[in-house]
């Protein structure tokens, strides 16, 4: 839902935040702060009304004014906005709670018409933007974020080095809100720490930035995007991953000069361009210093204890005395920060005094059993162990077990995989609210929930404790077993996620996913369990574009299978998704075909109508990029008859969708068109994807090809538009790739020359970035054609050849994008060779392509073939008029029989001219004539004006 508020360019500004409605924007000084859908609807609504009470009853109308919402649901979603806006720290008040009454926003509040601020601005324009929000109350670092973001900015390339626990990712995240205007927005972060395979550094960053993964290594993927592009990548937690992350960053750095380079890390990586700055812990006053309340807290090390403490309702006098005791507590932590709070947690428990006294007992004796660590890092191992020790045995349960999680996790997470015979749900729940209140457990929002996580230091040291393999496998079958759920339940919801935020809760469970699977197929794993998890994550990796990824765990499943699980829905899956990505990265390989139709068998054994539905789309779409035409065809044709047997509106549609693109090619417009028209409207109206295909775009696509053959040019051409504009909503760079590599040739046959070159210079670039090779060369075909259309004929033929030489290479990569493609480049081909006086060689070519049109029932495109050998007859040595009148004759005659105008019209332009230059002007025009009355629209293309030209020409031989 979203409220009604003031127009898009007023803000409204309160201490440091500035609200901009329209934009749905709240930001602190400058940089976004994340908030969940609802919060932000109940601050819009608040300070809308600043000094005005609003009532529970009309808060919860507002805010959800479609569904009936409890008061607990208020009173959550504002405990978090109170939150955000560090509502009750430092002084700072803005929301008020009236008992009986409601709530008021108390803060003054000023309007403005201003823009919204150009880091917002950038965020917008880098969607995949996810840095998170950055901690209220940092203590004694802002010097240190200074020194930093001049480094980066100076030299390109940081590494924060410090011991663990010290606040390198803090702090990193604190650079990046201060840099983030200086990038327009453009900060991405990747948690390394969830990686436990090298292999998949790349790969993880990769598909962050939205890219399609496609090989194993995804470094050259990811090196050419990021080429030429202007952003800050912080790279957290390196040091596990040392190797990798120091050969990658030297790539960056050297390949991608406008990317800067900020990572964290245990130690340094030891490339060429990275500047070291060393992180120190916090100081503390000097030995030998006076100590008093005012001195103690001009240093950090005390002030960040104190302020954890109070925080966590501790009561402290702030004595002289009592900040000695601080400033004590704090040297024998050597102010390592996250030691300090762990320390300063406990002081509400057992106060001042006796915290200290705990310390001393436990620290000496600890600091001896960690002989290979540093001094500081002793002390965090030390201070862990002692905080673990004065957890309950219930606390200490649950948070053994929540190391299971990599990376972040949500409660319905924790409670589904904590939960067992021995601890319930309410135990769990009141576990993790000690552990939050005793920072064992970090918590954040992303998206529109809380999520939690243990920071990696706490999470190591919980997965060094012993505990039994019985307990240790229910546990990892439990979290394996959550995620297969989600996975089922969850995972389709990528292609509507368009932003970093959005989309980092799927990254986060894809995390856990991974982790699972490995489990899984591990020593001591479940396969069974690992089979039906690799089933339901096998489509959601294709969904994301992790090709390898998808066909490996699919492969490795598929080895596993037993007597018991061959030929059940998961292998029907498995091998489904096994044959699309390969497909989608070998090409249409006879391995991808055996996929795709072992999944078809199962499908028709087990009576899966679905299933066999959208295998036989699938085999019809295979045969289409293969230009097996035909074959698509009864693909399709089975598709459909399947589809019939059952009210399934997605089988109905996937079917309608295959065989209307089938009939396209083998030039049925008249069965097309409705079949397509169907399809479209049903995935324009429910936005899902089959496999990881998105067939709103490609039946948008063959629709508006059949419209433009049919004669409604200024149809097609809106279709073109939309398709485009669908394309880029998508966030998937792909898909996108997709449309601009269709599109330009409706442009082109319109007569929109300027038009078509804007959207090759836009494929082009896109397809370089993406490493989206099959896409690049259409590209450059496209820009051959245009020099063809534009008067410069040679040039095209040259560019032309060099495009279409690759399809006769071993790149199937390229076969699969241009083998359909390869007659459509092959007509204009022949058209430049004919121009330029090469007539043989374009009389040689145009039989080819009408001899393979006729092999794989590509008949769409038998017209003009038919109408450019033709043509070429004409311009020939021996200028056969009768046979290049036969040539056209025949190709009016297919046209009208398919329906295909546009081709009826180009044909009958030529064909009058001969007639004309026979000495027939008048058969010419009567020719002509009634089939430019064909046409309703598109009375500005070329080839309506050149027919209108034409006719008045021949009009004056009369």
């Amino acid at each position: 839902m979203v409220l009604s508020v003031t127009p898009s360019k007023d803000v409204l500004s309160f201490g440091p935040f500035r609200l901009a409605p329209g934009e749905r924007l709240l930001t602190r000084e400058g940089a976004a702060v994340e908030l969940g859908a609802r919060a932000l609807d109940i601050l819009i609504a608040l300070v809308l009304r600043p000094n005005e009470v609003i009532s529970k009853k009309e808060l919860l109308s507002l805010v959800w004014p479609d569904v009936t919402a409890e008061e607990y649901s208020l009173r959550f979603h504002l405990a978090n906005l109170r939150k955000a806006l560090g509502d009750g720290k430092d002084g700072a008040r803005y929301i008020t709670t009236l008992s009986g009454q409601g709530y008021c926003f108390v803060a003054p509040v000023t309007r403005s018409r201003s823009e919204v601020g150009s880091a917002a601005l950038g965020a917008a324009d880098f969607s995949h933007a996810n840095l998170p929000s950055r901690l209220a109350n940092m203590v004694g670092r802002d010097e240190d974020i200074l020194r930093i973001s001049n480094h980066l900015i100076a030299t390109r390339f940081v590494s924060i080095v410090g011991i663990g626990g010290v606040g390198k990712t803090t702090v990193a995240i604190a650079v990046g809100h201060h840099l983030i205007e200086a990038f327009k927005g453009a900060v991405l972060i990747a948690d390394l720490s969830v990686l436990s395979d090298p292999g998949l550094a790349a790969t993880a960053i990769a598909s962050m930035l939205g890219l399609s993964v496609q090989s194993e290594d995804a470094t050259p993927a990811l090196i050419a995007y990021l080429r030429g592009k202007r952003m800050l990548l912080i790279l957290d937690t390196c040091e596990h991953l040392i190797d990798v992350i120091a050969a990658l960053t030297s790539r960056i750095y050297a390949e991608a000069p406008e990317v800067h380079i900020l990572a964290t890390s245990r130690e340094v990586l030891q490339v060429e361009g990275e500047y070291v700055y060393r992180l120190d812990t916090l100081t503390c006053p000097p030995e030998d210093a006076e100590i008093t309340n005012a001195a103690a807290q001009s240093f950090p090390a005390p002030l960040l204890f104190i302020q954890r403490a109070v925080a966590s309702g501790a009561h402290i006098n702030l004595s002289d005395a009592d900040v000695a005791i601080v400033v004590r507590i704090c040297r024998k932590l050597d102010g390592v920060a996250l030691a300090i709070e762990l320390a300063a947690r406990r002081v509400e428990v057992y106060g001042l005094h006796q915290t200290e006294n705990l310390l001393d007992q436990h620290l000496g004796l600890l600091l001896l059993g960690h002989r290979s660590a540093t001094p500081r890092q002793k002390t965090l191992q030390a201070t862990l162990d002692w905080s673990y020790q004065l957890l309950s045995e219930l606390e200490r349960a649950v948070l053994r077990r929540l190391a299971v999680f990599v990376g972040h996790f949500t409660l319905d997470a924790a409670l589904a995989v904590v939960t067992d015979s021995a601890i319930d749900q309410s135990q769990v729940l009141t576990a993790m609210d000690s552990l939050v209140a005793k920072s064992m457990v970090a918590t954040r929002p992303l998206g529109a929930m809380i999520r939690y996580r243990l920071l990696d230091t706490t999470r190591a040291y919980a997965l060094s404790i012993a505990t039994g393999n019985a307990e240790a496998t229910e546990l990892a079958a439990r979290h394996a077993a959550y995620y297969q759920r989600w996975l089922k339940q969850s995972g389709s919801d990528w292609p509507t996620l368009s932003t970093g935020p959005e989309r980092s809760p799927h990254f986060a469970a894809l995390n856990n996913t991974r982790s699972a699977l490995k489990w899984c197929f591990g020593d001591r794993g479940d396969v069974q369990l690992g089979i039906k998890l690799a089933a339901a994550a096998a489509p959601v990796f294709l969904t994301m574009s992790l090709l390898p990824e998808c066909c490996r765990w699919s492969e490795r499943a598929i080895a596993e299978l037993d007597d018991t699980t061959r030929g059940g829905a998961e292998e029907m899956q498995l091998q489904a998704s096994l044959g699309v990505a390969s497909m989608h990265i070998d090409g249409p390989s006879e391995a991808a075909l055996a996929a795709l139709n072992r999944s078809l068998v199962i499908a028709e054994a087990c009576g899966n109508v679905l299933g066999q539905v959208m295998m036989l789309w699938m085999l019809s779409l295979f045969c289409v990029r293969q230009a097996e035409f035909k074959i698509a065809l009864d693909y399709a044709k089975r598709a459909r008859t399947v589809a019939g047997t059952i009210e399934e509106p997605d089988a109905t549609a996937l079917a309608q969708s295959a065989l209307g693109r089938a009939l396209h090619f083998v030039g049925d417009y008249v069965g097309a068109r409705p079949e397509l028209e169907a399809a479209l409207q049903h995935w324009s109206s429910t936005h899902r994807t089959y496999l990881g295909v998105d067939e709103r775009i490609l039946t948008g696509v063959v629709l508006m090809r059949t419209l433009w053959a049919q004669g409604f040019a200024a149809q097609a051409v809106e279709r073109a538009r939309q398709t485009v504009n669908d394309a880029k909503l998508s966030s998937n760079p792909a898909t996108l790739a997709v449309a601009l590599s269709w599109v330009p040739g409706i442009l082109i046959w319109a007569g929109d020359l300027r038009g078509a070159e804007e959207h090759v210079d836009w494929l082009i670039p896109h397809a370089e970035s993406h490493s989206l090779s099959p896409n690049l060369h259409v590209g450059r075909a496209y820009k051959g054609t245009l020099s063809i259309y534009s008067g410069n004929p040679k040039a095209g033929v040259q560019t032309l050849q060099d495009c279409l030489k690759h399809l006769h290479a071993r790149d199937t990569k390229l076969n699969l994008a241009l083998g359909q493609r390869k007659v459509e480049f092959n007509i204009v081909l022949a058209q430049g060779l004919v121009a330029i006086g090469r007539v043989d060689e374009g009389m040689a070519l145009i039989d080819e392509a009408i001899s393979r049109i006729e092999e794989n029932g590509e008949l769409y495109l038998l017209p003009e073939a038919l109408r450019m050998k033709g043509c070429a007859i004409l311009v020939s040595p021996e200028g056969q008029l009768d046979q290049a009148e036969a040539c056209f004759t025949q190709s009016l005659e297919l046209s009208r029989r398919q329906g295909a105008h546009a081709w009826e019209l180009r044909t009958a332009i030529d064909l009058a001219k001969l007639l004309a230059n026979r000495g027939r002007p008048e058969d010419g025009r009567k020719l002509l004539r009634p089939i430019l009355g064909l046409f309703t629209e598109g009375k500005d293309t070329a080839d309506q004006q050149t027919a209108e030209r034409l006719l008045r020409e021949l009009g004056q031989h009369q």
